[in-house]
């Protein structure tokens, strides 16, 4: 599958926001558009982004027209759905993957939008970016933090590439936040950066979605799943052979993931050794991404180079275009 690199965000551009998982909160999602707004985006909405249907934001049907009307609109320039939550696989096997491939954009998000980054990865070959959401991100009363804004921005938008002939970039994390990084196995590693969410990565195994983990940098987090949960994870890649073609991992945050007072259970350092520290691969863990505040920005579907030593993660190739004329 051809890599289909999306053009860079200019201020001017349309943006739209959709919502392909859970019901995004709407007092939240007005502080995001009115952000984006000041910062001289214009944004886009189809329909009613707080529609309910149980969990979902609204019907099958519905969620999946939005997305493919945002896609094929050609004044919008990036898509940001509004939050995560579940119930994007759902619309993985009705959406028209041509459509995708003639019109690569921008699109942002984590969480359950891991299930989006694996099949537009695989059926489409966009690079997407692992990054907030505009409900947990600009929605926030604080805003972005300083690293999730600093490392957004600079993946996604066109003033941050004023050297044309520079190609890639260190992801902008300084020494105090590069220091909470830890070293689970050294050793440097090239490869493309695949995943996001463990429990989505895992449930699209075995689908015609899933990743192509074979020589790729993994990036995993996740949220509210006790280290035994964890551990049936990492388990269900080892069993399927993933772990062993992997070129280096990434370990973000695991955020809530404890186990209860008194309930005997290994910690998520046992299990994490356990699976990834005889692979003989770079390993890094406590990465800032994921369901935290401080949330990098990663680029999916890009060469990266992972130094677990140095606890740095650069990114080798640009991963937007910018637009001839600008």
């Amino acid at each position: 599958m051809k890599t289909l690199i999306p053009a860079a965000l200019y201020r001017g551009d349309c943006v739209a926001i959709i919502a392909p998982a859970s019901v995004p909160e709407q007092e939240k999602i007005e502080r995001a558009i009115s952000r984006l707004e000041e910062m001289g985006f214009r944004v886009k909405l189809y329909g009613d982004l707080y529609r309910r249907w149980g969990y979902l934001a609204g019907d099958d049907e519905t969620r999946a027209e939005e997305l493919i009307e945002a896609v094929a609109d050609p004044e919008v320039a990036a898509i940001f759905p509004a939050r995560g939550g579940t119930g994007v696989t759902r619309l993985l096997d009705v959406l028209d993957y041509s459509l995708f491939r003639k019109h690569p954009k921008i699109l942002a998000g984590f969480s359950d939008i891991t299930a989006l980054h694996s099949a537009l990865q695989q059926q489409a070959g966009w690079v997407t970016f692992h990054s907030p959401h505009p409900m947990d991100g600009l929605g926030m009363p604080d805003g972005l933090t300083d690293l999730s804004a600093r490392t957004f921005w600079r993946a996604v938008l066109a003033e941050s590439y004023t050297d044309r002939k520079q190609s890639g970039y260190e992801v902008p994390l300084n020494g105090a936040e590069r220091e909470k990084i830890v070293t689970l196995v050294t050793g440097k590693a090239h490869g493309k950066l695949v995943g996001g969410n463990l429990a989505l990565v895992c449930a699209m195994l075995g689908t015609p979605y899933e990743f192509d983990m074979t020589g790729s940098i993994l990036l995993l987090e996740d949220v509210g799943e006790q280290p035994y949960r964890i551990d049936r994870f990492l388990s269900q890649l080892r069993l399927a052979g993933k772990l062993d073609v992997l070129a280096g991992v990434v370990l973000g945050q695991f955020t809530d993931c404890e186990a209860p007072a008194g309930k005997p259970t290994l910690s998520l350092a046992e299990i994490f050794d356990g699976y990834f520290g005889g692979l003989g691969i770079p390993v890094v863990q406590n990465y800032p991404s994921g369901h935290t505040p401080d949330n990098a920005t990663l680029p999916l579907g890009v060469q990266v180079e992972l130094d677990a030593d140095e606890k740095r993660l650069t990114i080798l190739e640009n991963p937007v275009r910018l637009r001839k004329g600008k």
